[in-house]
């Protein structure tokens, strides 16, 4: 059974889906569309821009998005069963699944950018990834901390990342790496992602989504925050609001889609970090990339 899985941000690089661009008029059609739809050329910017141009987040999330999404039409679906993303890669697969079109599965990953990006500026925070320790103890040092730090990304078993107040970020740093940890490393966001300190964008957020219109899904979506099979739009809507201040639980998901007959996953967009991350999870499943 064939699973699509869609990447989140840190994925980008420059150059990105002119391959895309170049090997059919309807996929050009789809991209060019993106900067109508946005308000400015970032199909330029995917394509020549910096690589500072591109991690800035409000150009990393919409380009992500397009890139996985004229990946995705390349392929036509590939007859899968199930998706899932990576945080923002959820959109993605919301698009898989015929829950958003690409238009409005854009507009709302724009204003996530934006308001995730407005949180950062206005609390300047961090996230650190953590190598070689249990996630129990992980979250054991977190809740030790006097000071916002929580679990954030749960990428597959000994990386979990930490998110959260620099200060707090640093000191569990400090702790982890007591505690046994092989590395922990600062990572260069300027954002506690997934914590709570992205309140003030999870409002915003909310407001958009609920301004959007979502079908039912043609096919169940594993989400970040419950990790289990989703259709119903009212669920989708809210774990998407929740995925903001909520870990990305990308290692139980995966399990869960296995669980439920995954045999197969295949990695739609730029990079290939799923690929890398599911097969440490599971080392018997098939990992490929769409195109």
């Amino acid at each position: 059974m064939k699973a699509l899985v869609f990447p989140g941000q840190g994925s980008q690089f420059v150059g990105m889906g002119k391959e895309l661009y170049d090997s059919r008029k309807d996929i050009k059609d789809l991209m060019d569309s993106a900067n109508d739809i946005l308000g400015f050329d970032i199909i330029s910017t995917m394509f020549k821009g910096s690589e500072e141009d591109l991690k800035k987040t409000e150009v990393t999330q919409p380009s992500i998005f397009i890139h996985s999404v004229a990946a995705l039409k390349a392929v036509n679906g590939l007859g899968a069963a199930m998706v899932a993303g990576h945080s923002l890669g959820e959109f993605s697969a919301l698009v898989a699944n015929g829950v958003l079109s690409f238009e409005d599965g854009l507009k709302l990953v724009s204003a996530r950018a934006k308001a995730m990006q407005s949180a950062c500026d206005a609390n300047p925070s961090s996230m650190a990834a953590i190598l070689g320790l249990a996630d129990e103890k992980v979250e054991e040092i977190c809740e030790s901390i006097d000071g916002i730090v929580v679990p954030a990304n749960y990428n597959c078993p000994g990386q979990l990342v930490i998110s959260g107040e620099t200060s707090a970020v640093e000191e569990g740093c400090e702790k982890m790496k007591e505690a046994g940890a092989k590395r922990a490393l600062l990572l260069s966001v300027n954002g506690a992602f997934h914590s709570p300190l992205m309140q003030p964008a999870q409002e915003q957020l909310a407001a958009a989504i609920e301004a959007t219109r979502f079908r039912n899904a043609t096919i169940p979506v594993y989400q970040n925050i419950t990790t289990t099979a989703v259709t119903e739009p009212e669920e989708i809507k809210q774990n998407l609001i929740s995925q903001l201040t909520g870990p990305v639980k990308w290692t139980q998901s995966v399990q869960n889609m296995i669980k439920d007959g995954a045999t197969t996953f295949i990695e739609v967009g730029p990079g290939k970090t799923l690929q890398g991350l599911i097969k440490k999870i599971n080392s018997k499943v098939e990992v490929s990339a769409a195109i």
